[in-house]
């Protein structure tokens, strides 16, 4: 979740809506399956970075130590309450429109459907400063809605989600120029690596 001053998302209303249909949204837990399956590639996360963690469920997914950002009220409480006695998960109240806080470094950050909220510009603000807090060798997986190519492709997007208006906080954007960023940024191994009509999984690897 992203910015409080422009969309319902500080809303307790909107956020626990989202909550309740998100356990029906077609295709996301392959999304997470498809994550989940390149970091078994890798070495276990030392600590990880989640941006717009929403109740957490990436993070807990992922089962390593981490920060988990969002700035809903209800987001927050979710969070805290699936964390609760875990003393090596942090959960910061942060907006993703404002530059990220000094956090320290770490080997792995994730988003799951919160970057496209935010502004153009400020996406491409925000994956430079993944960049500069990935430790060398450190991969960021951006599971993230992007914007179809035609209006007849956003509309069947639509449909198959059985939703017939779109969220007035989506900025969505297409996923090649969203890559570009990543490449022109440092990143490496820059990819695509699962997709379904809107939802794709953007993943990078900061050079070691």
């Amino acid at each position: 979740m992203t910015s409080a001053e422009t969309n319902d998302w500080a809303t307790e209303a909107h956020a626990r809506a989202y909550l309740e249909r998100s356990t029906r949204m077609p295709k996301r837990d392959v999304g997470y399956e498809e994550l989940l399956e390149l970091l078994a590639l890798r070495p276990p996360p030392a600590r990880v970075l989640d941006l717009g963690t929403g109740d957490g469920r990436l993070l807990a997914m992922i089962g390593a130590p981490g920060v988990a950002l969002d700035f809903s009220p209800t987001m927050l409480a979710a969070a805290r309450e699936r964390f609760a006695g875990r003393s090596d998960v942090e959960v910061v109240e942060h907006n993703l429109n404002a530059p990220l806080p000094d956090l320290g470094g770490f080997d792995l950050v994730v988003s799951s459907f919160a970057i496209h909220h935010c502004p153009d510009e400020r996406k491409r603000a925000l994956y430079a400063e993944v960049f500069a807090i990935l430790e060398p060798g450190g991969v960021f997986a951006n599971l993230e809605h992007v914007a179809s190519p035609s209006a007849r492709l956003h509309r069947a997007f639509m449909d198959a989600m059985g939703q017939t208006e779109d969220d007035p906080a989506n900025q969505l954007l297409d996923l090649d120029v969203q890559l570009g960023w990543l490449r022109d940024l440092g990143f490496t191994d820059v990819d695509c690596l699962w997709k379904w009509r809107e939802l794709a999984l953007l993943t990078a690897v900061k050079p070691g």
